[in-house]
Order: structure tokens, then sequence, then C-alpha cells
């Protein structure tokens, strides 16, 4: 056996040596640095010695034959004195704590993007090309982008501390216009657009804790929600295209127990991130879960949704955001708006899911009109009937018929009785990636459907849509 040792070049020893002479000898010292210099040069010529004689240690214990012990170092190893260079390693302990702490302060914020496509055929072949009553799907024979989607969200958690949050969804594409695109609603529908939510949360300390979100949000007021990728089919209801789309205002949530919630809401209007009247809408629900299986959820809507003024854009005797003027209607209508929504949500099986919806809303122009006058309440009633199998992990069966009985036309502008049924298959190729094939076809007991000759209307319509969704980020569950 052969013992191999390491040693440094006899040159590097000697300038070590010879450094160390001249830190010492005062004269050469005083001619070459300043005192504060010779400090740190001889610090750094300390430091290097160690690090040398850390690696001359190192070396010598790869070299040495297995099991035999490693001599160590027969000269000590002198402590560093304090100099500029140990400080400014001390100072800059601050700056990457400070780099840490806002790594930490964003490890719970989650980004996540959506892109949403399809294409549909109408075999009505409509002028104009547009399904008439959808909500997202409103072109056929077209290439169309329904939503393209960012979803940023620092949820609270009060097992970390965090009693704050907050949450912003930014949306383009048809789908946006859709939602937020109506002048009716929106005086300056343009500012708001893109920003379908953007909500801050507050976990106050009442009792096991009272959820509290100011901003605008997406409405729970109907089974179906904003993101295709989490609803059992591609086109949506016409509960869900009549229905609010989203509020501005504050919300509270306070959870009882694992079996009861309720629901406070007081918020603009329906669809209003800016109010069109001084009224203050307001709803009360309850979420009740009997069994893990079971979700029933209620909710009673309260709204005042006439205008008090015309938005004009023209000048006006009241000037008020730039660009807009307002014209007083007087007397301004005061009817009031009662929505009563209820669904149920039954996970059978591991495989099947079932779901049914019932609502009734009735919209008044007036607070005294009754029916038979010209202004007699509008109102809507009927519902939604669901059923989902998951063949296989990829491969997915949905269903969906319902009804509404649109009488006055608050819906569809007809007095008229809609029915619709859909059938959609699902082939989720991996993660993130889905395909859906859907066939749907509506039915009114008027015409009302368009047809390929402008000016006549049919009480039918067929469509058949490939929806393509790709969806990535932290964000896990519906969002």
């Amino acid at each position: 056996m052969h013992t191999h040792t390491f040693s440094l070049p006899a040159a590097v020893h000697s300038i070590v040596i010879t450094t160390i002479f001249l830190l010492a000898t005062p004269a050469a010292s005083a001619q070459q640095a300043s005192t504060n210099d010779v400090q740190e040069l001889r610090s750094l010529v300390l430091q290097l010695q160690q690090r040398v004689e850390k690696l001359e240690t190192q070396l010598a214990a790869k070299s040495a034959t297995p099991g035999q012990p490693v001599a160590p170092s027969s000269q000590p190893t002198p402590e560093p004195p304090a100099s500029a260079a140990t400080s400014a390693v001390a100072s800059s302990a601050p700056v990457a704590q400070t780099d840490h702490e806002a790594i930490a302060a964003l490890r719970d914020t989650t980004v996540n993007v959506a892109l949403d496509g399809y294409y549909a055929y109408n075999f009505n072949h409509p002028v104009g090309r547009v399904n008439l009553l959808r909500a997202y799907d409103v072109l056929s024979n077209n290439f169309s982008l329904s939503q393209a989607s960012v979803v940023m969200e620092h949820a609270p958690d009060l097992t970390a501390g965090r009693r704050f949050g907050a949450r912003v969804d930014l949306m383009f594409g048809q789908a946006t216009d859709s939602l937020a695109g109506n002048p009716a609603n929106e005086p300056r529908p343009q500012i708001y657009r893109n920003i379908f939510q953007a909500y801050g949360t507050y976990i106050a300390p009442v009792g096991k804790g009272l959820n509290i979100d100011f901003g605008k949000w997406s409405s729970s007021l109907g089974i179906e929600g904003t993101y295709n990728k989490d609803q059992l089919n591609y086109s949506r209801s016409y509960w869900f295209n009549f229905l609010p789309y989203y509020h501005m205002g504050v919300r509270a949530n306070y959870k009882f127990n694992d079996q009861f919630a309720v629901n406070y809401w007081i918020v603009n209007g329906t669809n209003q991130a800016e109010a069109t009247n001084g009224f203050k809408d307001e709803m009360f629900g309850f979420v009740a879960t009997p069994r893990k299986s079971v979700t029933w959820t209620f909710s009673y809507y309260l709204g005042q949704e006439n205008p008090d003024r015309i938005v004009t854009n023209t000048p006006g005797p009241v000037p008020v955001q730039p660009g807009l003027t307002f014209v007083e209607i007087s007397p301004a209508p005061d009817g009031r708006l009662h929505i009563f929504d209820s669904y149920v949500n039954w996970n059978a099986t591991s495989k099947l899911a079932l779901a049914l919806e019932g609502d009734y809303v009735i919209q008044r122009t007036w607070r005294n009109s009754a029916p038979g006058e010209s202004s007699a309440p509008r109102r809507n009633d009927g519902g939604a009937a669901y059923i989902h199998y998951q063949l296989t992990p990829k491969l997915g069966l949905a269903g969906r018929t319902e009804y509404m009985m649109d009488h006055g036309g608050a819906f569809s502008n007809i007095n008229q009785a809609l029915k619709e049924a859909t059938a959609t298959f699902d082939y989720q190729l991996s993660d993130g990636f889905l395909m859906r094939y859907e066939w749907r076809r509506d039915f009114s007991n008027t015409p009302t459907f368009f047809t390929d000759t402008q000016g006549i209307l049919t009480r039918q319509q067929s469509t058949a849509t490939v929806g393509l969704m790709w969806w990535w980020g932290q964000k896990q569950g519906s969002w």
C-alpha cells in the first residue's frame, strides 16, 4: 500500500510567507497602504491561509488508504480579526433575509392560465352565423376563442396565521363580451370588461371565522359556473344565460359546522360594477350538506334593477365621468326583482353524479304593477336536470335537459316556453387538456330561432360543437 500525501507548491508557500512578512513590517506597510488597508489585507490573507489548509486536509483524506485516519493539521487555525471584509459579508445578511421573506410571501400564491376555444356547426345555417340564446358558444361555422383567462390568488390560511387574501381573474375573448359587455347594465363597460373577478378577503375572528369579501365576484346564483373545464357540458343553460353573471359589493359567509353555512350579500346590482340607481341589492342564502355526497344551495335575491338615469355621451345637464353625462329619469321606476334559486348536487357513486336546479324570477317595473296592466310583472320559472358518468379516468358522458317559461319575454323578448336537450362526450388527453364533443337541440312553442333566410324564424335549432380546453397552474380543483 502506498500512502499519497499532498502539499502545495513551494511557490505558493513562499508567496504566503512573504506576504505575512510584509504585513508584519510597519515601514513597508506605511509605504504601500494606510492602516485600514493593511488590516483588511491581513484579514484576507489569514482567510486564504485557512482555506488552503482546509483544502490540504480534504485532499489528503481523499488520497489516504481506506480505513487509515488522516492526521489533523499540526498548525492551529488562527481566528481572523474583524475587518471591513467580514463586515461586508455580515451586512449582506439582511438583504438575503429580505429576499427570503419576499419569496416566502409568494409561496402560497397561485398563478393559473386557461384557454378555451371551440368550433360549432348550426344545422339551421342561420343568417349571421348566430346561435341564438347562447351564452358563450354564440357563433356557428367559426373557429372561436371563447376564453383566455389568467387567475391569480393568494388565499387566506388560518393555520398559517394569515387572515387576509385576494384574487384577480383577467378574462379575454367572446365570453368576456357576453359577461361584461352590455351598456344597459354598465355605463362604462370597457373599464371593467377584462376584470371578471377582483376581490379581497378577510376572515374576521368571529366564532369559527367570518369570511368577508369585498370587490367584484362571480355570481353563485345558478348551478353552472364561468370556467368551462369545471362544467358538465360545453354550452351553457338558459338559466346560466339569464341569471346574473357577477356582482360588485360585499359578501359574507359563516360556516357553523360541516353541515351548514349561511351567506349574505349587499351589492350594486346584477351585472353592475357601477350602480344604475341608488338601491342596494341583497342576497340571503344557505348551503346545507346533510351527507358528504349531497350539497343543497338555496338563495333569495332582492333587487331593484330599473335605472334612474339615462347615460349619454353627448353634453348634458349632469357631467360625470369623462365622456359621459346623465339625464335624469323622473319619475324613476321602483319595481323590485325577486330571484329564488335552489340546486342540489348528489355524487351517487364515485363515477355517477346527478344535479337538479329550480328557479323562480319575477321582475316588476313599478312596485304596485299587477298582472293585466301594461307594466305587468315579467316572470320566469323552470329548472334543469344534469347527469354525468365517468366511464374511465379519461372518458366521460354528460347530459342536460331544461325548461324555462319566459312570461313577458324577460329572457328572450318573446313570451314563450323554451326547452333544450344536450349530450356531451369528454376525452381528457392529459391533466390540463380536455376535448369536449357536444350535440344540442333547442325547442320553443313559438318561432324563435334564425334560419338561412333573414326574417324567417323556426321553432328549433340543432348544433354540434367541438370544444378544446387547456389549463395549467398551481390551483387545485374548481376555479
